[in-house]
């Protein structure tokens, strides 16, 4: 997540009215900031594994790497190991521990809380690391890495059924949004295992408003505030208290292929998400909240779109006094427009991207595509986008030719916090602080 996207989901959901927006996003008035550096070990640009590794361990490692330090082994597994803070708060105290995701659990972030691998593509070894970090509530996508290669879908190499060693080990389980509900509600569930999709989750804007990508196929996936609520509840019943990771991972993959909108949508969702730890928060001052990304993308806002202007597509975006305002319409109880293929519409543009088409449209057919690979095996500028819309223009790559999508930015990601230890976040700070900034929160500095 990078400022613009925070700056586009405020417009969609508040709206703004003579320089003034009408309303602010869960985390704008939060007490504390900070700017946070994310660079790697081994780059100034990072990924999202090492760069949540940082997070969860308060050490350094190199893109690719989770929860060690890269050495010369060959085999991944076989890297000193650093502790994480899941790992940590389990051998120190009597807490619970949540992690929910709307992309796979053995994904960069998800994963960071509690494997170390060299490599975060060993995703099979990480489905099982979830499985023995005893972690009380696991909720997201990714569903093939648990199930037996035998089972349709499976990405497994053998023939393990985590499904049924978590039932076995007395997690209750849900594969729907209404199990969840269902699950999460029985006072007696202390321990809660989910997964609601064989790969990432969808988008919000996907399954509240276009139902496309997945979502005919998978009509019944929960919301990220669903899986919210749902761990703040299983994991509230233990009364020594709980550590709680929740990822809106969906901004991210939709920053990748350039689709700012859907990245809007789930900014929106996120907040959401944050306002249900406010609002648990309120009756339990003691709990500090940190909301921030692991590292950012290169977008910014420009301009706005005006589709009656006159001439080629790029002299309908108005700038400075010709800008103006985009038209969306006011949002609903959630805080979504229930369109976005307005006549005004934001200028949101990317500093990093392959051969594309620029449309200027939101893509209300599935994610953007920008790029496919031609027979050379080199990505070039989907003709899928200049067949629908033929003023599209084509925008040569910045990036080397083997890269189909945005990738991430270098710029200092934007934390907000509240609670005891918040006051610790200010001004410019490395991202194994805010490791240091939890830890003696929790009164563990020193263990």
């Amino acid at each position: 997540m990078t400022i613009a996207n925070r700056t586009a989901a405020r417009v969609l959901s508040k709206g703004i009215v003579e320089g003034k927006y009408q309303g602010r996003l869960a985390f704008d008035d939060m007490p504390s900031t900070a700017m946070i550096g994310t660079f790697g070990s081994d780059s100034l640009i990072t990924d999202s594994v090492n760069s949540m590794s940082a997070y969860t361990t308060g050490h350094k490692t190199a893109v690719n790497a989770m929860g060690l330090y890269v050495s010369r082994a060959t085999d991944n597994l076989s890297h000193p190991k650093v502790e994480t803070i899941a790992e940590l708060i389990k051998r120190n105290t009597k807490m619970s521990v949540g992690i929910v995701s709307d992309a796979e659990l053995q994904d960069a972030t998800p994963g960071a809380m509690v494997a170390h691998t060299r490599r975060r593509a060993d995703k099979q070894y990480i489905a099982d690391q979830l499985l023995a970090s005893g972690a009380e509530v696991i909720l997201g996508g990714g569903s093939a890495y648990f199930y037996p290669q035998s089972t349709k879908g499976s990405k497994r190499k053998d023939d393990q059924n985590l499904v049924d060693v978590f039932k076995a080990k007395g997690y209750q389980t849900a594969f729907t949004k209404q199990e969840l509900a269902t699950s999460s509600e029985n006072k007696n569930t202390t321990k809660l295992f989910g997964v609601f999709h064989p790969d990432n989750m969808d988008g919000s804007l996907d399954r509240l408003y276009l139902k496309k990508n997945t979502v005919e196929q998978y009509p019944n996936q929960p919301d990220l505030t669903q899986m919210t609520q749902a761990a703040i509840d299983v994991l509230s019943r233990n009364s020594n208290g709980f550590f709680l990771m929740v990822e809106a991972a969906l901004i991210d993959k939709f920053n990748h292929p350039l689709d700012w909108e859907r990245a809007a949508f789930d900014t929106i969702m996120l907040s959401n998400a944050v306002d249900l730890a406010k609002n648990y928060a309120k009756n339990h001052p003691d709990t500090l909240i940190i909301v921030t990304p692991d590292h950012t993308h290169s977008g910014s806002i420009s301009g706005v779109v005006h589709d009656e202007r006159q001439g080629p597509l790029r002299e309908k975006v108005g700038v400075y006094a010709e800008a103006g305002y985009p038209n969306y319409p006011s949002a609903d109880m959630q805080g979504y427009p229930n369109k976005i293929d307005v006549s005004k519409r934001l200028a949101f543009f990317y500093g990093s991207y392959p051969d594309h088409y620029e449309t200027m449209h939101p893509k209300l057919d599935g994610t953007f595509v920008p790029a496919i690979k031609d027979e050379a095996g080199q990505f070039i500028a989907n003709p899928k986008y200049v067949q629908l819309q033929e003023d599209a223009i084509h925008v040569g790559g910045n990036l080397p030719a083997n890269q189909e999508s945005g990738v991430h930015a270098a710029d200092d990601a934007l934390l907000n916090a509240q609670g005891p230890g918040s006051e610790k976040f200010k001004g410019f700070m490395d991202n194994t602080q805010v490791f240091k900034v939890m830890v003696e929160s929790l009164g563990l500095g020193s263990k």
